[in-house]
């Protein structure tokens, strides 16, 4: 194991080492709480569907995620088979998910999902900028993503993001982010490093 990794929790003043992933796992949400974004491994596998048991319906958006436990263990076992995840942990228990897939595209599909009770804690921005620099590093050349118009919030961090909407039909947009764009360089900065908001 390698002793030149990062010991303290608050990584403002983090410059990095050549141990670091692609984007320093630590992150204060906006309530000031310390979380673990890091890839997802297979003992956390009923966590991860209990977080997703537990989703309201009113969250929930064109069929996702599912609303049974058949389904959604389902999914995600396709999910982590064909792609690339990572889980956000508060206190230990996972709070949200993202993933790409599958692996073999050079523009995998992207998906975000954060337990509602923590909304509005930048915790979906945190897991969105995971995903791109671990797909960026890995190779692929953009991300893409289904989302509903009317899924304001959603469409809103992807924009922020850098995500621009290519195609729609009907309520349903289709957007893209290019690894050409700023931001795939901006995520992958050590936490002393970063603009306020990348």
């Amino acid at each position: 194991m390698s002793t030149n990794a990062c010991s303290a929790w608050n990584p403002e003043r983090c410059t990095g080492t050549t141990d670091c992933p692609p984007r320093c796992p630590r992150f204060i949400d906006g309530h000031g709480d310390p979380v673990l974004v890091v890839p997802y491994s297979a003992s956390r596998f009923s966590d991860l569907v209990s977080m997703y048991v537990d989703y309201p319906d009113r969250h929930r958006s064109m069929g996702l995620p599912p609303a049974t436990r058949d389904r959604i263990e389902g999914c995600l076992e396709e999910l982590i088979e064909r792609g690339a995840n990572v889980i956000a942990a508060s206190e230990g228990r996972i709070v949200g998910h993202a993933a790409y897939a599958p692996r073999s595209s050079r523009e995998p599909q992207f998906v975000v999902f954060v337990d509602p009770s923590y909304h509005d804690r930048g915790i979906g921005s945190e897991l969105c900028r995971h995903v791109v620099a671990r797909a960026a590093d890995a190779g692929h050349e953009a991300l893409v993503l289904d989302v509903d118009a009317a899924n304001e919030r959603a469409v809103h961090v992807y924009r922020r993001m850098g995500f621009e909407t290519v195609d729609r039909n009907g309520n349903e947009l289709r957007m893209r982010l290019s690894f050409d764009e700023p931001i795939v360089e901006t995520v992958r900065l050590p936490p002393a490093e970063r603009p306020v908001r990348p």
